[in-house]
């Protein structure tokens, strides 16, 4: 299992300045989007009054002190201020502190019977962020851990999803018809939102030819059954246009947006540290800005 996890994070390499620098843009790409659903979820928490469906920890604690009050407003501040603290390295715990906070603004927010998940990916990489901070106190091991994390659960998560698919209807899920009917539902969701919908040419082109629904929904499934090749670097940037192109597909079949999903994946699916080594010796000047070398 060590040995596997190696490959994963590539744990003999030697980190380079381009490395280094990356993890930072990374990390500040993920504080960014903590801060964003903090706020984004504390103001919809404000226009709330009652729990529909508990999620997470509302099913052991009454989150319904969050509501009525600018609590949840409160809260953001606190996560951002927090953020900031983390970002600059001033205190270990921070993310994990960060974690629970925005658990329970998630909680407050999609107790209402319908879950969201545009915050799942995020939320696991601050999990390796926070468990990295804990438990490395060099910055080499940190980094290490916090990248074999994000691409082992990431690349896990995908899969989980394909084999949940085949546990619960088996092959025939990528059965063109079963498209049919979720571009139906969203079709209504998105005409009693709008009052309008036109469906476009790939919905027409899917629901016109089953054969041409079934080949999406099975390179669909074959691609997240094959996540687990985020786990492995040669084989990562690949995989990363196929995710990509997968998001893509569901939000043009069933109007289901994956945007932070689509971000993460550009960042963490292509070795741009390489191109920043590059720049660092053809335009070294980028990287000396007074200002900039705190934050590096």
């Amino acid at each position: 299992m060590q040995k596997f996890f190696e490959k994963i994070v590539e744990s003999k390499k030697t980190e380079t300045s381009g490395d280094v620098i990356f993890f930072r843009i990374f990390e500040l790409f993920v504080l960014y989007y903590i801060v964003k659903f903090a706020w984004e979820w504390g103001l919809y928490t404000m226009r709330l009054g009652d729990v529909a469906l508990p999620l997470g920890l509302a099913n052991y604690i009454d989150i319904r002190f969050m509501y009525g009050n600018i609590l949840p407003l409160a809260n953001a501040v606190l996560i951002t201020l927090f953020g900031i603290i983390a970002f600059f390295k001033k205190f270990r715990g921070t993310y994990g502190m960060i974690i629970i906070l925005l658990h329970i603004q998630l909680v407050a927010r999609d107790s209402q019977g319908e879950i969201s998940h545009s915050g799942n990916m995020i939320g696991m990489t601050l999990m390796g962020l926070a468990l990295g901070n804990l438990f490395f106190s060099n910055p080499s091991d940190k980094r290490k851990f916090v990248w074999s994390f994000v691409f082992f659960y990431i690349g896990l998560s995908y899969v989980s999803a394909g084999i949940c698919k085949l546990v619960g209807s088996g092959w025939t899920w990528a059965a063109g018809q079963h498209l049919w009917l979720w571009m139906a539902e969203k079709g209504t969701d998105t005409l009693s939102r709008t009052g309008s919908f036109e469906m476009n040419a790939l919905q027409q082109l899917a629901s016109t030819h089953v054969t041409i629904a079934t080949l999406i929904l099975t390179i669909g499934l074959v691609t997240e059954l094959s996540g687990f090749l985020l786990w492995f670097s040669n084989t990562r940037p690949y995989i990363t246009i196929a995710l990509i192109g997968l998001h893509i597909g569901i939000m043009f079949t069933m109007n289901i947006q994956f945007h932070y999903f689509i971000h993460e994946l550009i960042l963490i699916g292509f070795p741009w540290s390489r191109l920043i080594d590059y720049l660092l010796v053809r335009k070294p000047s980028w990287f000396e800005s007074r200002w900039l070398q705190p934050i590096l």
